[in-house]
């Protein structure tokens, strides 16, 4: 098997999804399953693939390894796309123009707020009573 491998980390909401993208053919990991375990539902399978669908790349030319943490499975999912996203980018550069037209090289920042102190939640305080 080849050894060489494009590295690559993205990050959704509290996900993080690390990806080691091998130009070989083989079987694709998320988290140690293959992938038809890991997702049952096409749906994240179409998202993880996404990148490949934008770039008219065969996904059975390649094989990668994704490990996620933190987060839900959806938010470790969009993580991973990043990540294979900015693989391909790093594998040939010529492709992040048209990734970025799709926004698959963006990442999505947004996060919970914070609780403060003396509110219930991060914005929501105790009601005010006049009298």
């Amino acid at each position: 098997m080849n050894d060489k491998y494009y590295y690559s980390l993205g990050r959704r909401k509290t996900a993080t999804a690390t990806i080691r993208l091998y130009c070989s053919e083989g079987s694709s990991t998320f988290n140690g399953k293959s992938l038809s375990d890991a997702f049952k539902d096409s749906y994240y399978l179409n998202l993880i693939a996404e990148p490949f669908k934008v770039c008219n790349l065969n996904p059975n030319d390649f094989h990668f390894t994704i490990v996620a943490k933190g987060g839900g499975i959806h938010s470790q999912v969009q993580a991973a796309r990043l990540a294979l996203s900015r693989s391909l980018i790093l594998m040939n550069p010529d492709l992040k123009k048209l990734l970025k037209t799709y926004k698959l090289t963006t990442r999505d920042s947004r996060m919970v707020e914070s609780k403060k102190t003396g509110f219930k939640k991060a914005r929501k305080k105790e009601q005010y009573s006049k009298r």
